[in-house]
């Protein structure tokens, strides 16, 4: 059983090449639902963005649970990190996500939280894996699960959002909201104008197909752009399924996942709740590391991707992590990362330090980064190679201690990430390239 379908970002592939087809969704909820079902009567809840393949892999889905014997929830569309809220007040047994996240809308994907928000214990996850390799059959008629659509899901989760935002008014704040024509489209602009925010709206169109198309927080030109353009106080962008966020300022300066992360910190911080340091990745700016030292908060990295971040959060029993991407956790908020509720939690630094948005963005210097993408067309030790590790050392000198060298070879492509960081943006683009040329001749 060595497939291991479950990592934190679920099943995910184009639609119409295995595994991601209407046959292995239904397959797939049937032997969660058995799963489940053990427990005695059960319920599971199912959201979705706004891509077209939702409609398909949510009727799969629902086919599958109710054959195994599980009421089921229909949310409709909604931030991923919604139906981690939903599935613990509503007590579900566990929540699914039908979702690609930034990814464009060919993509799709399956995810599932456990009944407290969380990622599936792994127990979990190879119990499901052991029945997808069972025959599927169907229950009893009157065994069978019923579907119920919980037409206020929506509606709970702008509530709890704001409940995370203590007692914010934002009446007299002009804001443009990009939400990706996603899973946010008609949440996001709710909150921030039931908290008195003058909101403008864009990507809040979906229609199946332009899910993350030129907008959102992977594309946050034509945000800058409106910015500028509606002499707005701030920008904000989600992606797909609402668990990324990126900020404009008003002077159409881009402030990253990284920079968020450090108002958010230092806010907490200042206000006692803290509790512990902050947890990054091997990608965060070198620039955070250094202005939260310098605040005397304790900075660490985990590997690049949010399951390692939570995983090294569990462990130090800390609350605040993230990446650049805008992926952040507020575990004092919810359970996992929410693009609203950690925008919510940037604006309550503004208002509480009396400072804006661009104010915020310059206590904290980011470092020049210059990233190349090497071919790999044969795998060695990249990082016992002497002649690659000769070059890295002549590197790291230059950068007398203010820059990082870091090579990453590629989860997902046939790549060597070579990534130099350091304070002469000039510098780092020469020392980048050259160190790639000798990763591209010994890996080649």
């Amino acid at each position: 059983m060595a497939r291991r379908y479950f990592g934190t970002d679920g099943i995910r592939g184009r639609v119409g090449t295995a595994p991601i087809t209407p046959e292995f969704v239904m397959k797939l909820g049937w032997a969660a639902g058995k799963v489940f079902a053990q427990q005695g009567k059960s319920r599971i809840l199912i959201g979705k963005d706004t891509r077209i393949s939702g409609y398909m892999f949510e009727s799969a889905l629902e086919a599958g649970l109710s054959a195994a014997g599980v009421d089921i929830g229909l949310l409709g569309p909604i931030p991923t990190p919604g139906i981690a809220y939903l599935t613990r007040t509503f007590r579900a047994q566990a929540g699914i996500v039908i979702s690609a996240s930034h990814n464009p809308f060919y993509d799709n994907g399956i995810k599932f939280f456990s009944a407290d928000g969380q990622k599936l214990p792994d127990e979990t996850e190879l119990a499901i894996e052991h029945w997808l390799d069972q025959e599927m059959t169907c229950v009893e008629s009157d065994q069978l699960g019923k579907a119920q659509r919980i037409d206020d899901a929506a509606g709970r989760y702008i509530e709890f959002c704001k409940g995370t935002a203590n007692s914010l008014n934002l009446r007299g704040l002009k804001v443009v909201l990009d939400c990706a024509h996603g899973a946010t489209y008609q949440i996001a602009p709710a909150v921030f104008r039931e908290l008195g925010a003058q909101v403008i709206a864009m990507g809040n169109q979906p229609d199946g197909l332009n899910i993350n198309a030129d907008v959102g927080s992977t594309e946050p030109e034509a945000l800058r752009q409106r910015v500028l353009a509606e002499q707005a106080d701030l920008g904000i962008a989600f992606d797909g399924d609402g668990d990324r966020v990126m900020m404009v300022d008003h002077c159409g300066e881009l402030i990253d996942g990284d920079q968020l992360l450090f108002i958010v910190a230092r806010h907490a911080q200042q206000q006692q709740r803290l509790n512990g340091g902050v947890v990054g990745t091997l990608m965060s700016n070198l620039g955070l590391e250094l202005a939260l030292k310098d605040a005397g908060i304790e900075f660490r990295r985990a590997k690049v991707g949010d399951r390692y971040v939570m995983q090294m959060l569990s462990e130090l029993g800390w609350r605040y992590g993230g990446e650049s991407s805008g992926h952040l956790l507020c575990l004092d908020a919810n359970t996992t990362g929410d693009g609203i509720v950690s925008a919510l939690q940037v604006m309550v630094a503004l208002r509480d330090s009396g400072a804006s948005l661009h104010d915020w963005s310059q206590r904290m210097s980011k470092m020049p980064q210059t990233m190349i993408n090497v071919p790999r067309h044969r795998d060695i030790d990249i990082h016992t190679n002497a002649a690659i590790q000769q070059v890295v050392a002549a590197t790291e000198a230059r950068l007398a201690q203010r820059g990082r060298v870091l090579l990453r070879p590629s989860g997902t492509e046939p790549l060597v990430r070579v990534m130099v960081e350091g304070e002469d943006v000039d510098l780092v683009k020469v020392l980048a390239s050259d160190l790639a040329r000798v990763v591209e001749q010994e890996l080649n």
